[in-house]
Parts: C-alpha cells; sequence; structure tokens
C-alpha cells in the first residue's frame, strides 16, 4: 500500500532549540569544485531541531551548491555530513529522502498535466492489488496531510491550473508524504507575491512547532530577518560568518555578503521626460483559455523617465507584456512604439523598432539554455555586423563580446562558452540584463527584473535602470516588489483584474498601493 505519512497524527508540540542540543545536521569542510570554478571551499553548517538557519550569500555564493551536496544530486570532493551524529554519504535523492531530507527547488519538480494527489504521491504510490494505483487513497491521503497542516489545497486539481504558491504548497506536501524531518527551501519566495510569501511563512512557523528543521535558502535580507533564528554568510565559496538573527540589521547582513557597503535605497535624481516612445491606445488581450485578461488598457511612456506597473500576480500583467512585445496578438486597441503602429507585427519587428525586453520568466522566454552565454547574448543580432557578415558568423566575437559583458555585469559560475544551463537563477538573470542593455533599446520593457538576485546584484540593475532612463530610453517596469516599484518609478499605474485603476506617483505608499491593487478605490486614486 506504499507508506503511511506520520504526521497524519501527531500533535503540534512548541519545540525550543537551545545551543547545547546536539545539531541534527552537520556539514564540515565541504569541498566541491567544477571545471574552472570552486563552488565550495571547505564550507562548515549545521542546523538544531525546530529552527530555521537561513543560508545567505550572493548570486554564485555556493548556497544551491551545498544543498545539492546534502541532497545527494553531487558528491563532495571533500568534507563529511553527519545526520543526529551519524556520518552518512549521500549517494543520490532518494538516500537523502530515506534520511528524512526533503527538498524544495527554487524551479519546482511538479508535472503540469497530473493532478495535486499524483504530483504528491508519485513514487511511492499507494496501490490495490499491488500493481494498480489507487488513486482514492492517493487523494484521502493527501487531503489529511494537507488539512493537517491547513494547507488549502484540492488534490484533484491539475498543477498547471493553480497558482505558483500553491504549486510550492504541493512541492512542500511532497517532503512531508515521504516524511520529512530536515526541509531545504531553495529560494522559496522568488516568484511568490508578498501575499504568499507571507502565507510560506506562516506555514514554515507550523513546521516549526512540529519539530522540523528548516534550510531556508535566500538572499532577501527583510526575509531573513523576519523567519531566521540563525543564519550563515557564505560569499564566493568560503563561511564568512554565523550569527543569530536577533540583533542583525539587513545593512550588516548586506555588507558580510558583498564584503563592501551596499546602497540599499535607489539614488536618483528627479526625471526630464520627453517625447512619447511608447503608446498604448485601448489594448484588449485574451489569455490561452480564450478570458479576456487585458481590458481597455491605454498607457504612454516617455522618453527619460520610468514608469511601474504594480498588481498582485495574475492581474493581466503577463498577456499585457506579451502583447506589447509582439508575442501574443490583442483583440484590440494599438501599440505604437517610437512613432511605428507595431500592433499587428512579429515580435522580431518589436525588437528592431527599438525594443529591449526582460521577461518575467527567464528560463522559458529569456534564455536558451542549451545555448552558451556567447550564443545567448547574440541571440538578438547575430546576423548583424559585426557579429556576421554575409552570412557568416564570427565565433571569435560573440566571445569576446560575452567575455565583456560577463566582467560588466559581473556574471558569477562560468565563461562565454558555460551552458546557460549550468548558471544559477540569478547569475542567468544577469545575462538577460546584460543582453537587452547591450542592444541600446529605445524603450525598454523590465518584468521582474531583480527576480532571483542578491543585493549587490539588485543594486547593480536598479543603478542601470536609472542610467537608461537618464540616457533618454523609456522604461515600463513591471514588478511585484512594492518597494522596488516605489524606489525606481516616477509614475506608478496599477493593474486590477486587466485594467489600470489608478496613476500614483513615487511619493504614495505601499497602505495606498495596495488598496488600489486590491480593487479599492477604483480610478480614484490617481495623482
Amino acid at each position: 500500500m506504499g507508506p503511511t505519512p506520520a504526521r497524519f497524527s501527531r500533535p503540534p508540540r512548541i519545540v525550543t532549540h537551545v545551543a547545547s542540543e546536539p545539531p541534527v545536521l552537520e556539514l564540515r569542510g565541504i569541498t566541491k569544485q567544477f571545471p574552472g570554478v570552486l563552488a565550495n571551499d571547505h564550507i562548515d553548517f549545521d542546523l538544531r531541531r525546530g529552527e530555521v538557519h537561513a543560508l545567505l550569500g550572493e548570486n554564485g555564493a555556493g548556497k544551491s551548491t551545498l544543498m545539492n551536496v546534502l541532497y545527494g544530486l553531487y558528491h563532495p570532493d571533500e568534507g563529511e555530513i553527519r545526520i543526529d551524529g551519524e556520518v552518512v554519504r549521500m549517494g543520490s535523492p532518494q538516500e537523502a529522502i530515506a534520511r528524512g531530507i526533503g527538498m524544495v527547488h527554487q524551479h519546482f519538480m511538479l508535472i503540469p498535466v497530473m493532478s495535486v494527489a499524483e504530483n504528491i504521491v508519485l513514487g511511492v504510490e499507494p496501490r490495490h492489488d499491488v500493481v494498480l494505483l489507487d488513486y482514492k487513497a492517493a487523494r484521502d491521503r493527501v487531503r489529511d496531510l494537507a488539512s493537517s497542516f491547513d494547507f488549502a489545497i484540492d488534490p484533484d486539481a491539475l498543477v498547471h491550473d493553480i497558482t505558483v504558491g500553491q504549486q510550492q504548497r504541493v512541492e512542500i506536501l511532497k517532503a512531508l508524504y515521504r516524511k520529512a524531518d530536515i526541509l531545504i527551501l531553495d529560494e522559496p519566495t522568488a516568484v511568490l507575491t508578498p501575499q504568499e510569501t507571507g502565507e510560506l511563512f506562516g506555514i514554515l512557523r507550523s513546521l516549526q512547532q512540529e519539530g522540523m528543521s528548516i534550510v531556508f535558502i535566500t538572499h532577501k535580507l527583510n526575509e531573513v530577518l523576519e523567519i531566521a533564528d540563525r543564519i550563515t554568510v557564505l560569499r564566493r565559496g568560503k563561511t564568512v560568518e554565523t550569527l543569530p538573527a536577533r540583533g542583525a540589521t539587513e545593512e550588516g547582513l548586506a555588507r558580510l555578503m558583498v564584503g563592501r557597503e551596499v546602497l540599499l535605497t535607489v539614488d536618483k535624481p528627479a526625471a526630464s521626460p520627453g517625447d512619447v516612445l511608447l503608446q498604448v491606445e485601448g489594448l484588449h488581450v485574451r489569455d490561452d483559455r480564450g478570458l479576456e485578461k487585458v481590458r481597455d488598457v491605454s498607457l504612454d511612456v516617455r522618453a527619460g523617465e520610468i514608469v511601474a506597473i504594480a498588481g498582485v500576480d495574475g492581474n493581466g500583467q503577463t498577456e499585457l507584456i506579451d502583447a506589447l512585445t509582439g508575442l501574443r496578438k490583442s483583440e484590440s486597441g494599438r501599440v505604437v512604439l517610437a512613432g511605428s503602429d507595431v500592433t499587428r507585427e512579429s515580435a522580431k519587428a518589436h525588437f528592431e523598432q527599438g525594443l529591449g525586453h526582460i521577461p518575467q520568466d527567464r528560463q522559458h522566454r529569456g534564455l536558451v539554455l542549451d545555448f552558451s552565454i556567447a550564443e545567448n547574448i547574440a541571440l538578438h543580432d547575430f546576423r548583424k555586423p559585426p557579429d556576421s557578415r554575409f552570412g557568416w558568423l564570427f565565433p571569435g566575437r560573440l566571445v569576446e563580446s560575452a567575455r565583456r559583458l560577463i566582467k560588466e555585469f559581473d556574471v558569477r559560475g562560468g565563461n562565454p562558452q558555460t551552458y546557460a544551463s549550468a548558471l544559477s537563477g540569478g547569475n542567468q538573470q544577469k545575462v538577460i540584463l546584460a543582453r537587452e542593455i547591450n542592444r541600446d533599446p529605445r524603450v525598454l520593457i523590465a518584468a521582474q527584473p531583480t527576480r532571483g538576485l542578491d543585493v549587490g546584484a539588485i543594486e547593480f540593475v536598479h543603478r542601470r535602470l536609472v542610467e537608461e532612463r537618464d540616457e533618454g530610453r523609456g522604461v515600463l517596469l513591471v514588478s511585484l516588489e512594492l518597494e522596488e516599484v516605489i524606489s525606481l518609478a516616477d509614475r506608478i499605474l496599477v493593474i486590477y483584474e486587466g485594467e489600470i485603476v489608478g496613476e500614483f506617483p513615487p511619493t504614495a505608499t505601499e497602505e495606498e498601493l495596495g488598496v488600489a491593487m486590491t480593487g479599492g478605490g477604483r480610478q480614484g486614486g490617481g495623482a
């Protein structure tokens, strides 16, 4: 019949972890090297029962590599792993799971066309008559497990029909179903809205009360201070310091991560808007199911300004961006780019007219993962000089251009010939930024441009977006991070259920924007 989850009937208990308790997990002297990259350099890390221990560091600092070693995806070159004091060798994820370790990866490992219940029990399915899947038993077990942790999730729902936040709960339930006592969360909030992040933290606190020990990998300083008990900071593959979260500050943690003082606020002069470079009139757009997601949207972006679109995820932002970049046909309305009507034109025509696009989904829309960094940077312009001439491609020039941009944008973990798939998520994002900004676009659409980036990289991206504005480009920013919106924008448009429901100045508060984002004060909150 398969395993029965151990937690169904266990009553909640408050766990107090103290420094004198032996750790449930110890990593000692872990070293892992890849060709040309020393990812982990004799790293020490330990985890106590019932605590959230945050693993903090820049993109490429070695956080995910260290946890992949623990989870059996990589074998360490040196060092040892101890669980409850016993030295163990993790030869595979199956061995890690058998030792009570569960991992939720930054990019979810779910099968979209299967149901929630099927995804959760996959590999350890309850059966009747030995061979046949007992779907009713699977569904009942998943429902009971979800109920015991107050997870609002439908076992029968298909994964591709549920939100990103719900998909993450499915991943956590997968680990709980397999009786995990140690849970590794790799950048768990990178794709969540602020509301979903709050719900996740509530779940983690509940798991702590159950006695679960949690490794929380992130680069978001405010979240670390909110959820963690202890913090270990990595920098360039080495342990810098382990410290209690109580008493720590964002400024101090940023300094430990980057090795220098980091400007956590955006420093920008007042905008000097010029001519309209992007004009949208009465746009209506439908999604793949034929549902209207963008309703009569009109907006403009001028040279020398940053216009931000704020809203809760799923309110038409994706379809609007697709229509503005030529990736989706609009039902009606106009899109005028630098004086040319591109409403019915292809994505290629949009780019040739001077559009730059930083997509919100870097792996599916931003990169070809099986291409090298150099090839990805050349994707738009490889047909043009100096990359090619008379149909002949010059690979050496692609490599030299990539080498320059890798240095300028501080892409870590590879060289021009490295496959994009081998980079961390944050460094993949830097490759996209390098390509799009280097093209010197007239209008730059930046969708979640700092998703998955560390504080040093965020500082760099914000500075570059302001520089693009000050050099006369029009920037349309689409972000779920209200702090980012308020810091960068010269004007803020709020989208709700596919409509622009208000325009605000950058002096607006998060509370004012939050009211508009949830449908309050429709068309009444403009500046």
